[in-house]
């Protein structure tokens, strides 16, 4: 390894000691103490719809201790980027969970699974205030508290970075932890500077009464701007788009991706980035360590033995060591960008499915939509953003595995007896295949070109783009048909095996993408991904529809204005505090009662406990 510490100009054993101040995995369990603290106190400013019987046992509570939500899966268009970069912000933690870098005690593997499940609530619980003091109403305690919970874990990362910045990955990379983690510090950063903007305006907004009596509506703009626009009567003439939303992407203004798609992309890329980085960490330890025991290996068969034999096989050894690299490093750039790109292309998906279900089209997701449950659609909401990171980054790993595999075999077969100058043996031995290729694909062109001319009736209108499904020259079509079958038998085999080669290709193609089923028409049932994808695509459709949002709102507001204009009975308590308990307000109903019927004085059951007072039979009101 001395050759390895040369190249990398660090001292291994440094790394290897290193010892930071204060250790993450500990702080992640410290942690959970302001987190409960924060959720507690944002669970006591918030209101519950319905009364508790406690409440009227303890005045002070007045419906508080409600219900804290950290994040809307479902109808949230408002704080996207804010939520995205919270989440973002979790991802060293999701890697935790994926790579499963925790204590595992030993115990048998059915309480593993109880165990893992302990770990990850004890993860989303000290992830939990990111979100809650974004989400919450009461914006000047959420962005203060958000605030100090924030700078905490930035300040022990901070530490953790400046104390051990190679991390764990020592000896072959150096600031390997400052490469891996710095999007994780971007976005606690953002998160500091968006917690210290709400604070500011909810403390210039009257003191943040303003901002927390505002009325909310589920009705967002861009959703009614959609509704006005199918009300107008289109254009004439559509205007003149651009290359880029023609070809790449058309930017639509009353469309608005909904908080969960962003922070998916959000924490996709970040996990991706990570991956991939210690994909490549792990990539120059090998070459390092390769290069450093080749080269001693080398001049130790050079000493003592002169066998040209062995010394042939280092060689080669050596040669594929180097086209492995090259080609390794090849295959990390091109996955990186087609999986960019796919993440990309995914929000471009969700609106285009969007789109078309919003004008009745169901069909092209499955043939039976009844195979997904209404049940599947809730859990798919639950499951689509955790299992795109999963399935984004094993479908990396796989692509280029693949393309690394294809790579080798690429120029083990054609670039390397190019560069040796074995042209001879080169065209020797892939000529006949290459023409044997060439001269299949010429004769199926032409079986083309001769059904088209000779076995196809003359085009009805010459404006037809092709000639009708309509069989000319009987005869000579079935003879051409009788010895097309025996030739076509052994081509099968040919078109089997390409058939093969194409369905292992676009699979892997396409197995990170969790949009579209890698299963042939009729079992994309089996294919859990794309499932969950219709699911979430159905939940979203029947809960962020403009129109149906739209209706709804038009109800409660004619609601709304129909008990304003009712007129109001003496019998109802008018100005009634909404702190006073439900107890309370009953028994004033029934003594309201009882004042204004004396006839049900003497029919009331006679209460036995001491407390109760007598009422006089003879008052009147």
């Amino acid at each position: 390894m001395d050759a390895a510490q040369n190249q990398t100009g660090e001292d291994p054993d440094a790394n290897l000691t290193c010892e930071s101040l204060i250790d993450m995995e500990h702080y992640l369990h410290y942690s959970l103490v302001p987190s409960v603290i924060i959720i507690l106190v944002l669970a006591c400013l918030e209101k519950r719809l319905r009364r508790w019987s406690i409440d009227g046992k303890l005045n002070r509570l007045y419906g508080r201790g409600g219900v804290v939500i950290p994040f809307d899966f479902v109808g949230m268009f408002s704080n996207r980027w804010s939520f995205g970069f919270a989440f973002g912000a979790t991802a060293d933690k999701l890697v935790f969970l994926i790579d499963q870098d925790f204590p595992q005690p030993p115990m048998p593997s059915w309480v593993r699974v109880f165990w893992i499940m302990l770990i990850t609530i004890e993860v989303g619980l000290s992830s939990y205030p990111f979100f809650a003091c974004l989400s919450t109403r009461y914006q000047k305690t959420g962005a203060t508290l958000g605030f100090l919970y924030t700078l905490s874990w930035l300040i022990v990362m901070l530490i953790d970075l400046v104390q051990c910045p190679h991390g764990d990955f020592y000896f072959f990379l150096p600031y390997a932890a400052v490469v891996m983690y710095w999007p994780l510090l971007l976005c606690q950063f953002f998160l500091l500077g968006r917690f210290l903007h709400i604070l500011v305006k909810s403390l210039n907004a009257y003191g943040g009464k303003a901002v927390q009596q505002e009325e909310t509506t589920f009705l967002e703009l861009h959703q009614i701007q959609h509704v006005q626009r199918l009300m107008k009567k289109p254009p004439l003439q559509l205007p003149q788009k651009s290359w880029i939303r023609q070809r790449l992407y058309e930017w639509d203004p009353y469309f608005k991706f909904p908080s969960r798609m962003i922070s998916t992309a959000v924490v996709v890329l970040i996990c991706l980035y990570m991956f991939i980085m210690a994909e490549i960490i792990l990539y120059r330890f090998v070459s390092l360590a390769v290069t450093a025991y080749g080269a001693d290996l080398l001049e130790l068969v050079a000493r003592f033995n002169e066998s040209q034999e062995l010394s042939w096989m280092i060689s080669g050894a050596r040669e594929f060591f180097m086209v492995a690299q090259g080609v390794w490093l090849t295959s990390i750039v091109l996955s990186t960008l087609t999986y960019i790109i796919y993440v990309l292309h995914i929000l471009a998906c969700y609106r285009k499915h969007m789109k078309r279900l919003r004008v009745g089209k169901k069909l092209f997701l499955l043939t039976d939509l009844s195979k997904v449950s209404h049940s599947l659609s809730v859990v798919a909401v639950a499951r689509y953003s955790s299992w795109q990171i999963a399935y984004t980054v094993w479908g990396y790993f796989l692509m280029h595995l693949v393309q690394w595999v294809a790579g080798m075999i690429f120029m083990y077969v054609v670039v390397l007896p190019m560069v040796h100058g074995q042209w001879t043996e080169l065209f020797n031995k892939w000529g006949t295949v290459i023409l044997t290729f060439v001269l299949v694909k010429l004769i199926k062109k032409l079986q083309l070109v001769m059904a088209g001319l000779f076995f196809l009736q003359p085009k009805i209108s010459p404006e037809d783009k092709q000639k009708p499904l309509a069989l000319d020259n009987r005869k000579a079509f079935q003879n051409f048909t009788y010895f097309l079958f025996f030739y076509t038998v052994v081509m099968g085999l040919f078109s089997c095996l390409m058939r093969l080669i194409r369905s292992i290709a676009v699979g892997t193609w396409l197995i990170g993408r969790i949009d579209r089923t890698v299963m042939p028409k009729g079992y994309e049932a089996c294919d859990m991904g794309f499932k969950t994808w219709v699911g979430m695509l159905l939940m979203d459709h029947y809960h962020t529809n403009p129109c149906l949002l739209y209706f709804c709102h038009i109800l409660v507001t004619k609601n709304r204005e129909r008990e304003l204009q009712r007129p109001k009975h003496s019998t109802e308590l008018m100005g009634t505090d909404h702190k006073a308990s439900i107890r309370a307000r009953t028994r004033w109903l029934l003594l309201y009662t009882l004042l204004y019927n004396p006839s049900l004085r003497a029919l009331r059951k006679p209460k036995p406990w001491p407390q109760a007072v007598a009422f006089p039979l003879n008052y009147s009101v």
